[in-house]
């Protein structure tokens, strides 16, 4: 990847890069990264229930262990 932007960043020292496609690239590229943090945010989420939940379970059960050795 760095060595394409290498490639535009000399085309666009030379003149030779349109401003506009680079626009469109970086709109492409910010849509693309807010889609990966909101998808994150999201599955984070459901880690975060998935792990509350199995702390809880894990809680019971060592309830229920010790009660049995006393």
């Amino acid at each position: 990847m760095d060595w394409v932007l290498e490639k535009e960043a000399e085309a666009a020292r030379d003149c030779h890069a349109d401003p506009e496609d680079i626009e469109k690239q970086i709109k492409a590229l910010e849509e693309k990264r807010e889609k990966l943090r909101k998808k994150f945010k999201e599955e984070d989420a459901e880690f975060g229930h998935i792990l509350d939940k199995l702390h809880f379970i894990k809680a019971a059960s060592l309830k229920c262990h010790t009660n049995k050795k006393a």
